[in-house]
């Protein structure tokens, strides 16, 4: 379950470029239609909503940070990884472990967060349904680009 949360947002991030070549109305799209499927999902309050998504959407944020750095710091030198040497490949797995468990702290801070103003019960429909959505999104542009 924790390796399908570290996926959703490097997806979203992986699928978005892919629609919008970098152009920011298809990002925001893109997040517009996750806050729809979200609230759905979760048929919050009102009360629930405006308590739960500044805590989401500052999430969101720091995981959207925490990848571009794990990005620029960590991944960019995976493609290169056959020419480091024993020493540099240690230096860079250890980087990659250290981000890992910072992501995971980031992941369960904010769960934590969640579960306080929102049920267990809905928070875990939360986790679902950023799984779904994640499916979702993948599904659509499999089917926009087919043939």
């Amino acid at each position: 379950m924790n390796n399908l949360k570290k996926i959703i947002p490097l997806t979203l991030l992986m699928f978005a470029c892919a629609f919008s070549f970098g152009q920011q109305k298809d990002w925001d799209k893109i997040r517009t239609l996750k806050v729809a499927f979200i609230t759905e999902r979760l048929n919050l309050s009102s009360k629930e909503a405006q308590t739960f998504w500044p805590i989401y959407n500052e999430y969101q944020t720091k995981r959207e940070e925490l990848y571009v750095k794990g990005h620029e710091e960590i991944r960019k030198k995976f493609d290169e990884s056959e020419k480091l040497s024993e020493s540099d490949s240690a230096k860079l797995l250890d980087k990659y472990l250290l981000y890992e468990n910072e992501e995971e702290a980031l992941e369960q801070t904010y769960l934590k967060k969640i579960e306080k103003v929102i049920s267990s019960k809905k928070t875990l429909l939360l986790i679902r349904s950023e799984g779904d959505f994640k499916r979702k999104l993948i599904k659509q542009y499999r089917d926009k680009h087919k043939n």
